[in-house]
């Protein structure tokens, strides 16, 4: 009997976008990833317009790992497919365990390699599909979860595409010992302290002794539950649409009152899987519906679990990473050079760079000299943005903007570098040229027609916000 395989890979590839042109296969030389790497190379010719290409990714966590890398780079010299090593810390954060972490560093890894017209492939079989049903059955998931593994989603720039999910694990076997395949046994796949391999190598078995398609049914019904999560999302982003702000990372805590508690879950949910933020368990969002939603404005209650803040500010719901340490003690010379202002990073807080633009910024007075100076708040300062006639307290400026708390320390202050004639410049008793956020000071602001410099954060822990 002919092996299903081949022609089964040929139908997933004419369903695929025709802009993908890269395939990039996440190839680990175990059996499951050889055979889908092997069986792309032999379907080259009938793409000639598409390249295939491997990435093995070295956690560092096991001693074998360069050896394995190694074989799979010798594999695929003798298949003509172009080769690449990506090494990660896969060390896991505070309360995360280290598949998880092992998993978040290899896709983040992996995606950093995608571009808009390529795709990320993995080897993900109808075996693997069943045991994360029962997984996250067994971890109390709701439907998003009971959808285990869809067949294509977006990563990065690109796609990431599981093309053997309707291919059992002996149908992989099979065509490994028909064409001769060698791959790397990982012994770790035989340790029964992880949940995975005690699934495949305790439960399924007994499964199959009564059910014998066991792993088929399990599959069919990942495929139903992912039906229902797509019906919620719709409902979800219907919801966002009227809680949403001006920005991403914020929703309008008025808007998610006239929700009843279940739409209420469901949009948070959406809404933090749409930022890229790890989702949180039943008491999480519990508490996110008791402690932010309903405390009093005044209140600036902070809900943590790993990867996650959630917090309220007056009557918004704001959701980011941790914050990074930052010294707001610190200064940092910034200076141009011939080729205009390069990125300057700062520490804990993101990227300060230059936007040229035309009657707003800094005017190109205000930059002549040999640099800024970037500080941060340390109280009493004063600042009179375009717009203002007269100077206030900036305290009192962000407070009037709405700039959130754990914001405020973090928005760069710009002030000319000191200078012999003006030793004191770029101290407080200096006035500001701009803080970074909120405005460019009036008295340096370019004039309408004027060419001028933007400064702007690219802030890593609060992406979409409004700290640009």
């Amino acid at each position: 009997m002919m092996n299903p395989l081949p022609q089964h890979l040929c139908s997933f590839l004419e369903n695929i976008h025709s802009d993908i042109r890269r395939l990039l296969v996440g190839y680990s030389g175990g059996l499951d990833s050889h055979v889908l790497l092997h069986g792309l190379a032999r379907q080259r010719p009938r793409w000639p317009d598409r390249t295939v290409e491997a990435f093995y990714v070295d956690h560092g966590l096991q001693s074998a790992s360069a050896a394995w890398g190694e074989h799979c780079a010798r594999v695929c010299r003798e298949s003509n497919i172009p080769f690449q090593i990506l090494r990660i810390d896969a060390r896991p954060a505070s309360g995360e365990s280290p598949e998880a972490a092992a998993r978040r560093a290899r896709y983040a890894a992996l995606a950093a390699e995608l571009g808009p017209d390529a795709a990320l492939l993995v080897a993900h079989h109808r075996d693997d599909q069943a045991e994360t049903l029962l997984l996250q059955l067994l971890r109390g998931a709701g439907p998003h979860g009971l959808a285990a593994m869809p067949a294509a989603a977006r990563l990065g720039r690109g796609w990431l595409l599981r093309p053997l999910l309707e291919v059992d694990r002996t149908e992989l076997l099979a065509y490994a010992r028909e064409h001769d395949l060698r791959w790397i046994d990982d012994a770790s796949n035989a340790d029964l302290s992880f949940d995975r391999n005690y699934l495949r190598h305790r439960i399924m078995p007994l499964l199959r002794e009564r059910w014998p398609a066991a792993n088929r049914t399990l599959a069919r019904s990942a495929q139903l539950c992912a039906e229902v999560a797509a019906w919620m999302d719709a409902e979800a982003a219907a919801d966002l649409a009227g809680a949403a702000t001006e920005r991403a990372d914020c929703l309008s805590i008025p808007a998610l009152r006239t929700l009843d508690e279940r739409r209420q879950r469901n949009l948070l949910r959406f809404w933090l899987r749409r930022s890229n933020l790890p989702i949180p368990d039943a008491r999480q969002l519990q508490q996110i519906l008791h402690d932010a939603l309903t405390a009093a404005a005044d209140r600036n209650p902070c809900i943590r679990w790993p990867g996650v803040e959630v917090r309220r500010y007056r009557d918004a719901l704001y959701a980011m990473p941790p914050l990074k340490p930052h010294d707001a003690s610190r200064a940092y010379l910034w200076r141009p050079t011939a080729a205009g202002w390069p990125p300057l990073e700062l520490p804990g807080v993101g990227w300060l760079r230059m936007e040229e633009t035309v009657g707003a910024g800094l005017r190109a007075e205000a930059l002549a000299g040999d640099g800024l100076l970037v500080r941060f708040r340390q109280g009493g300062e004063r600042f009179r943005p375009v717009g203002r006639a007269h100077g206030q307290e900036l305290k009192k400026l962000l407070q009037e903007a709405g700039v959130p708390p754990w914001e405020r320390e973090r928005l760069p202050l710009l002030y000319r570098l000191p200078t012999p004639t003006h030793p004191d410049r770029g101290g407080g008793s200096d006035p500001l040229l701009a803080v970074v956020g909120l405005g460019i000071a009036a008295d340096h602001a370019a004039k309408p027609g004027q060419f001028g410099m933007h400064p702007v954060l690219q802030s890593p822990s609060a992406a979409g916000s409004g700290i640009v």
